[in-house]
């Protein structure tokens, strides 16, 4: 019972995407072939508000849902890294059609053949914890 928030939480947050159609794969396709705005608005906006609410738990020096301090660390100035992930994570997605986000929504949704997806995502995340310590970071 505990737990029912983020239950909520994750009910919520399908509801939103699939109604600002975020989890259209036809919206994702017209964002990769530059045919469309709604898809850069959509993460833009994301983009602006993760901004402003990483400023906001700076300023006020905000708590963790445990009560903890929240430590920002400087991230590695290294653009390889990000250049490489950015474009996997890319590839993916186009290819796939969905963004990891509303992966679980589709299911939810009925599209079954998002499961294939959902496993490659899963294969790649357990590569990626075996290969960690051998990455540069």
């Amino acid at each position: 019972m505990k737990y029912i928030k983020f239950l909520l939480a994750g009910i919520l947050f399908g509801i939103v995407m699939t109604k600002a159609e975020i989890i259209s794969w036809f919206r994702i396709y017209e964002m990769f072939r530059f045919e469309s705005f709604h898809m850069y608005g959509v993460i833009g906006s994301t983009v602006i508000l993760g901004v402003i609410m990483i400023q906001v738990m700076k300023r006020t020096q905000m708590k963790n849902i445990s009560g903890g301090e929240i430590n920002f660390k400087p991230k590695d100035k290294s653009i390889i890294r990000y250049l490489l992930g950015g474009t996997l994570f890319g590839l993916g997605w186009s290819l796939s059609g969905a963004c990891p986000g509303p992966m679980f929504v589709l299911v939810g949704y009925g599209y079954l053949s998002i499961l294939i997806v959902i496993l490659g995502a899963l294969l790649g995340t357990f590569t990626y914890g075996v290969l960690k310590d051998k990455l540069p970071h």
